[in-house]
């Protein structure tokens, strides 16, 4: 029995994920009931405690799985460039790349962004997990600089910073004008000249520079991509936001934000 549970939980775990994204961009984070997401994944509430200890710890686990998808997707078509395409433009088409099914997420982030902005305990646990994508897209961007031959002159994390507030401003004003801005055009205008003012050329570039990112990239996180990007984020999906959650928990005296 044990065992049957175990190889059904990750796949029970997902469907919860996936019916929670659609009902929370369906009818609102706050809105929606756990009956409601246990009903649209055909699972008992039995099945979601097992699994997510409140809605918050849910949309965590989606935080989690969102920002391990975004990367690993800009990972792989980085490591799909030859060495002729690492330039500031493409690299800026890359990142100006906007999945179809971003909209639902936006719309599911952008509220409980709202909630944390009001709720210091909710802000602090999704600080910490902002945090850790931000140190991704920092360290990621870092390696991938060097291999094109350019370091940043600013603080990485500060920049990461920069290009969130780009992505979700820009894609705040695609949403509601798509048609007049569609989403990623900041990015593929503004993006590259901000890059080209905000790095300067590696001494050597186009030498010895290359073979050393390369090197360094393939021994910057086991994972064995080109980019040195972890694909895997080092997020464990839910497990942390379990762990941040019961730490919070610890500080404020309550279980659950939500």
């Amino acid at each position: 029995m044990p065992k049957g549970v175990t190889r059904r939980r990750p796949r029970t775990r997902a469907a919860l994920l996936k019916a929670a994204l659609e009902t929370f961009a369906e009818h609102g984070f706050h809105a929606t009931t756990i009956e409601q997401i246990c009903e649209r994944a055909g699972f008992t509430r039995g099945a979601y405690y097992s699994n997510f200890a409140s809605k918050e710890e849910l949309f965590l686990a989606l935080f989690d799985e969102h920002s391990d998808r975004t990367v690993r997707r800009l990972a792989e078509a980085i490591d799909a460039l030859t060495a002729e395409e690492y330039t500031l433009t493409r690299l800026a088409e890359l990142a100006a790349r906007v999945e179809p099914d971003e909209r639902d997420w936006y719309l599911v982030t952008t509220e409980f962004t709202l909630h944390a902005i009001r709720d210091p305990q909710a802000a602090w646990v999704l600080a910490r997990h902002d945090a850790r994508l931000r140190a991704e897209i920092a360290r990621g961007l870092t390696l991938v600089l060097r291999r094109a031959g350019r370091e940043l002159t600013v603080d990485a994390d500060r920049f990461a910073r920069l290009l969130i507030a780009l992505r979700e401003g820009g894609l705040a004003q695609s949403y509601v004008e798509p048609a007049e801005l569609p989403p990623g055009s900041l990015e593929r205008q503004f993006l590259a000249p901000l890059l080209e003012v905000t790095t300067r050329e590696l001494p050597g570039a186009g030498t010895d520079t290359a073979a050393a990112a390369d090197h360094g990239a393939d021994h910057g996180t086991g994972t064995g991509t080109g980019t040195g990007i972890d694909t895997g984020t080092g997020i464990d999906n839910g497990a942390e936001g379990r762990r941040s959650a019961e730490g919070q928990s610890k500080r404020s005296g309550s279980d659950a934000v939500i």
